[in-house]
């Protein structure tokens, strides 16, 4: 069974930086797409980063030139290197993968394009 833990989350002040990660488990499994997640008390969960096999990437807006998402398909490692944090940034961080033997046309941050979801990673931004 396949399995996907995060780490990496913490509390800093506005304008540090951290880098989450996000590791499969449960066998040689690649898939062609992952992403990263992220709910904020009273609102919904919204995709901040996508990546493909290809290493395409995708970003919201509010994240573009200070987040990258990458990943090291040798440990089965997706990483969300996250810079000049803000306080709106304040959220728990989830990685999410496509399911195996799926096809992917590209990276996505829609939640349907996910099957498997790791527990999350709480950031929390001080001002």
């Amino acid at each position: 069974v396949q399995r996907l833990e995060e780490s990496g989350g913490g509390s800093l002040q506005s304008g540090g930086s951290l880098r989450l990660s996000c590791v499969v488990s449960g066998g040689a499994y690649r898939p062609c797409r992952m992403g990263w997640f992220r709910q904020a008390p009273g609102k919904e969960r919204e995709g901040v980063a996508g990546i493909d096999t290809r290493d395409s990437t995708r970003y919201i807006d509010s994240v573009k030139g200070r987040f990258t998402v990458s990943q090291d398909n040798a440990k089965y490692t997706l990483y969300l290197q996250m810079n000049s944090l803000k306080p709106e940034d304040t959220a728990m961080y989830y990685c999410a993968a496509a399911a195996p033997d799926t096809y992917c046309s590209g990276s996505s941050l829609h939640e349907f394009d996910y099957s498997l979801w790791g527990q999350g990673t709480q950031v929390t931004v001080s001002s």
